[in-house]
């Protein structure tokens, strides 16, 4: 994906909707801060999204522009109508947000995860595609390990662990790569 067509998503999530905010948690969050990003860190031909003030209406994002719909088949790219509680979540993301905002967006605002919280997220995940996602993260430099293990410091102690074994994973693997983080 690139942010164009995260662009277009949220021109049609607003279309959609009638909403004008949307938050973006997804691996594709990246392109906020990002715009650019590595085509490692874009692989993903989804947008996870949802209305910020008014989630119940992402059944209607997921129906009109979700994977299999005319949009999808037409694009080549969807949305995945999610919801707050999708994901771990940092403390104090949301005063990090990045604004996606543009003539492309024709009015609609996308709220992108900062790519400190979406590599807390991904780590709490676990999955394999997750710790690739954040290794590439690392690679590329596009987070500060510091201000990532911050974020893991500040967790409850049993998903701290978690956390730091599977961030761990991650330098090693972005260390083999020859990337020292």
């Amino acid at each position: 994906m690139k942010r164009a067509d995260l662009e277009h998503i949220l021109r049609a999530s607003k279309g959609t909707t009638g909403e004008t905010e949307f938050i973006v948690i997804g691996s594709q969050a990246i392109l906020g801060r990002h715009p650019d990003a590595p085509r490692v860190l874009r692989q993903s031909m989804e947008a996870d999204i949802y209305p910020k003030h008014r989630p119940e209406l992402s059944p209607e994002i997921e129906g009109s522009l979700g994977r299999y719909s005319q949009f999808d088949l037409t694009y080549g790219y969807h949305a995945d109508g999610v919801g707050p509680e999708t994901g771990d979540a940092t403390r104090g993301w949301e005063l990090r947000l990045v604004k996606v905002e543009n003539e492309n967006t024709n009015g609609a605002i996308g709220w992108c995860l900062d790519p400190h919280d979406l590599a807390y997220s991904k780590l709490a995940a676990r999955r394999e595609k997750d710790i690739a996602f954040v290794t590439a993260l690392i690679r590329h430099k596009l987070v500060k390990p510091s201000k990532v293990e911050a974020l893991i410091g500040a967790a409850e102690v049993p998903l701290r662990e978690r956390l730091s074994e599977a961030w761990a994973i991650c330098r090693a693997r972005a260390a083999d790569e020859g990337c020292a983080a």
